[in-house]
């Protein structure tokens, strides 16, 4: 959860872990493309609130999680306080061939500019390490994203594009990118994941978790307005089977150190 966009610390640890936990849950079949083995060294980038390093550690690799947030690193100290955490910006990584794997879920689509990033990565890990992500792709939570600019656009407020908090590239885009720093891409998806949300105010939690920087300048009445105006333009279209869904579309790569 590295939010680069956003100087301030406006991430709310407890919430994340009570109302937003699917990020983690989401993220452990990501650990089997990883293929972690016992003894390995990897990197944990954007560990949130730690449960995915945690699930490395029991099985047994060397994990070290970091994070742009000192209320998530404190939160994963807490939870899991015979692991490493650190709080570290993706931009300013100061490790050298150290890893034998990177590991991120669900972060990357908040690191700009993208490719210093992986400049980053790269220099991290050993020769034919592995940089193996999840994250927000091309036309990720676009459905939600819209309906906010739509009512943005209604009440004549005008949205400044540096706001939007998130960076969502294709697979072309960023497979390019990882070649350009010097990874050899082997393997590159893009998916539709329609994710359920906790919850009967499942979108507003999802807006107000992760959403608020679009927000910036606004009153709370006329943040909270607009967030009730696309709960109700969306229910239709969001809501399925008693519960709220948001229209995820991901990207999943595998980078190697040559």
């Amino acid at each position: 959860m590295l939010n680069n966009n956003i100087d301030s610390d406006n991430w709310n640890a407890h919430l994340y872990d009570s109302k937003h936990s699917f990020v983690s849950k989401f993220g452990e079949d990501l650990i089997e493309l990883l293929a972690p083995k016992k003894g390995e060294y990897i990197l944990d980038l954007g560990c949130g609130t730690g449960d995915l390093a945690y699930k490395l550690n029991k099985l047994g690799v060397n994990v070290i999680g970091i994070d742009k947030s000192e209320n998530m690193v404190d939160q994963a100290k807490k939870k899991y306080p015979h692991i490493k955490f650190e709080v570290q910006d993706a931009l300013n990584l100061d490790y050298h061939c150290e890893f034998d794997a990177v590991f991120s879920n669900a972060t990357l689509h908040w690191v700009k500019p993208p490719k210093q990033a992986l400049i980053c990565i790269y220099k991290a890990l050993k020769q034919d390490g592995r940089f193996v992500a999840e994250f927000g792709g091309k036309g990720n939570v676009k459905i939600i994203t819209d309906e906010i600019l739509n009512q943005f656009e209604k009440l004549g407020i005008e949205f400044k594009a540096e706001l939007f908090p998130w960076y969502f590239p294709s697979i072309g885009e960023y497979s390019t990118l990882m070649e350009e720093v010097g990874f050899r891409v082997i393997f590159a998806q893009h998916f539709d994941r329609l994710t359920p949300l906790d919850g009967d105010h499942g979108i507003r939690n999802w807006i107000q978790m992760f959403g608020n920087s679009m927000f910036e300048g606004l009153t709370e009445e006329t943040k909270d307005f607009i967030i009730t105006k696309v709960e109700n333009n969306l229910k239709g279209v969001l809501f399925q089977n008693g519960g709220w869904f948001a229209d995820y579309k991901r990207i999943r790569v595998i980078g190697i150190k040559e």
